[in-house]
């Protein structure tokens, strides 16, 4: 276990942004961090057979802007796994998160995500295997149960089997996960969320780390969660359609920073040689500006930035002058 980068990825698991499959690239990674210099990131799920078998390494792009980062995993072979997290430490990542919370079918039929909640075991050796094949952290996302499981006696038997090989840090998204009958999206909100469960499970494993997931909307909510005794919260969609919201005040409010907080503008303006780069080396605007049209959510004028950004981004000739003609509809609104 690495020592010296425990302390510093536990203070910035305070708050974390979940890894969302097509959302959470290297592109919105980089601006989130531009919003927030201390929360930890995670990449969208990578596969290990896609790493190992398949040879995808360009899965593991990563800017250094983006630290701390983590890379989750998913995957159910331990020797594989651990295999794909010496990948991820020798591609330079902070953290190897493990997922054991995907519903979707896809990850089913490979044997991993939610449906390993049924297989606490494999979990562990899974863990036991990446522990012992990385120095840096490993830790597990996971749900409270799956279908007819009673959360209230699975969750702690989970945890105490990734505690006993190593695991001290852990993201529980506070609800249940039913393998069939739900599609992913209906699993992010039909299932009722349990928030009070994830707090016993604080009382019973008081060393364990624990960051709360599901549902949370804002940096209130998040400190409000702090104060109750979690170690760190864990939000997704807030995150990514209102970042400016979630984000450019949690550096003072979350973690105690005595900068000045980060500003939507602020962060475009840092964006825009991350654009022009991109472009140079082959990429297009709308690989990047899809992230951002959330930027200046509620605010006058951000209408027309995602109509500018929208109708626009796709062309060809489309390059950073018109991500900046976009922000005058912000810096000079043409909406009420």
């Amino acid at each position: 276990m690495n020592t010296n980068s425990r302390p510093n990825l536990e203070r910035s698991a305070r708050l974390s942004i979940a890894p969302m499959m097509d959302w959470t690239d290297r592109h919105c990674r980089v601006l989130h961090r531009h919003l927030s210099g201390h929360a930890l990131l995670y990449t969208e799920m990578v596969t290990a057979p896609a790493l190992v078998r398949g040879g995808a390494l360009h899965l593991l792009d990563h800017s250094p802007d983006e630290h701390p980062v983590a890379l989750q995993l998913g995957g159910s072979d331990p020797r594989e796994l651990a295999q794909a997290a010496r990948l991820g430490q020798d591609a330079g990542y902070d953290e190897i998160n493990l997922n054991v919370g995907c519903p979707s079918d896809r990850v089913q039929s490979g044997t991993f995500g939610a449906v390993l909640m049924k297989n606490p075991g494999l979990v562990a050796e899974c863990c036991a295997a990446m522990r012992q094949a990385v120095d840096v952290d490993v830790t597990v996302k996971c749900r409270i149960g799956v279908d007819d499981q009673n959360p209230e006696d699975v969750l702690p038997e989970f945890l105490a089997r990734i505690i006993a090989v190593g695991i001290e840090r852990v993201s529980i998204h506070a609800r249940k996960a039913w393998l069939q009958g739900l599609s992913p999206k209906e699993n992010r909100d039909i299932p009722p969320l349990d928030y009070d469960l994830v707090m016993r499970m604080k009382g019973l494993f008081p060393s364990l780390h624990i960051s709360i997931n599901g549902g949370i909307t804002s940096l209130d909510q998040a400190e409000e969660f702090l104060e109750r005794g979690l170690d760190g919260v864990m939000v997704g969609r807030t995150a990514y359609h209102q970042p400016a919201d979630l984000l450019c005040t949690a550096d003072r409010r979350v973690f105690g920073a005595t900068v000045a907080d980060t500003t939507a503008e602020t962060a475009v303006h840092k964006m825009l040689p991350y654009i022009e780069a991109h472009m140079v080396s082959g990429g297009r605007l709308h690989q990047i500006t899809r992230h951002m049209l959330g930027l200046f959510s509620g605010r006058p004028g951000a209408r027309n930035w995602r109509r500018i950004l929208s109708e626009g981004a796709h062309k060809s000739d489309a390059g950073p002058e018109l991500v900046e003609r976009a922000l005058t509809a912000i810096l000079v609104p043409a909406e009420a």
